[in-house]
């Protein structure tokens, strides 16, 4: 498993907050569980007391992209870097999938947690993919959706650095709205420029006949 992998961890958990929305998804030890993905072994560890632990983490990652989107990239890196201390990892390398061409073992680095508790093991994971991402990419490619009231955690992985939202639906949505904000701006000039054209005309003076 690639260590760019583990920096989706951050992203799924952050997400299970919308703010803005008064949403959130991260109520029971199955939501809890449900982020581990393909990790069986790792979400059973998981238990009632989690759920609190993992909103606490939640909180941490979630202002780590606060700050990237700011562009405050020394307090981002400060931040990250806590929740690094915090919560280890070690690396080593694995090789449970095998390359079909030589039939042996296709070796690559994977991130050996030991943790007290399934928040913790989380935690580590995703710091440390953050961690991947941030310093093989830039800060500025951890990012928050702008389409309001969205915000939403992404990882910009474009060429050109132009990501802005965390889906393609937001950024129809956004698209929309800005089309829909143009259009009213237009009528309004038309209708400004349509009364200023009618005060601005000389009024016909009556004759006697």
């Amino acid at each position: 498993m690639e260590l760019a992998y583990y920096s989706d961890y951050a992203v799924r958990l952050v997400n299970t907050e919308e703010p803005a929305r008064n949403k959130d998804s991260l109520t029971t030890v199955e939501a809890v569980r449900d982020l581990f993905g393909a990790n069986a072994q790792a979400a059973r560890r998981a238990t009632d007391a989690d759920v609190t632990r993992f909103r606490s983490v939640r909180a941490r990652l979630r202002a780590v992209f606060e700050a990237a989107d700011g562009g405050d990239e020394t307090l981002a890196v400060d931040l990250l870097n806590s929740l690094l201390l915090e919560f280890p990892v070690s690396p080593q390398i694995s090789g449970h999938d095998i390359r079909d061409e030589d039939d042996k073992p296709d070796w690559h680095m994977h991130l050996a947690d030991h943790p007290s508790n399934a928040t913790a093991g989380f935690a580590a994971i995703a710091a440390m993919g953050l961690a991947f991402h941030l310093t093989s990419h830039g800060v500025d490619r951890l990012g928050l959706c702008e389409a309001a009231p969205c915000r939403n955690a992404y990882l910009d992985t474009s060429t050109n650095r132009s990501r802005r939202y965390c889906s393609d639906r937001c950024a129809t949505r956004a698209n929309v709205a800005a089309y829909r904000a143009r259009k009213r701006l237009e009528t309004e000039r038309s209708e400004e420029t349509g009364r200023s054209a009618d005060t601005a005309q000389p009024s016909t003076p009556k004759t006697d006949r």
